[in-house]
């Protein structure tokens, strides 16, 4: 009786856990953050982002020697 109602409870967590991701609780006001990215306020809040550059750290990987014990 316990392993089923156990197997029950696990059942619906998964089945509100799928509809949560697929945004079919938005009216309740619980959104997936990839569906509610929408800040425009942070995009304002930027400076200067065309300055940013990513580069690849070139003092690392394994050809180059570590420190030795």
């Amino acid at each position: 009786m316990r392993l089923r109602v156990l197997v029950a409870l696990l059942l619906l967590a998964n089945l509100i856990y799928f509809a949560w991701a697929r945004g079919g609780l938005a009216m309740f006001g619980t959104v997936p953050a990839r569906l509610s990215q929408s800040e425009p306020e942070r995009l304002t809040q930027q400076i200067r982002p065309q300055l940013l550059q990513i580069r690849k750290d070139e003092g690392t990987g394994p050809s180059s020697p570590g420190p030795k014990p």
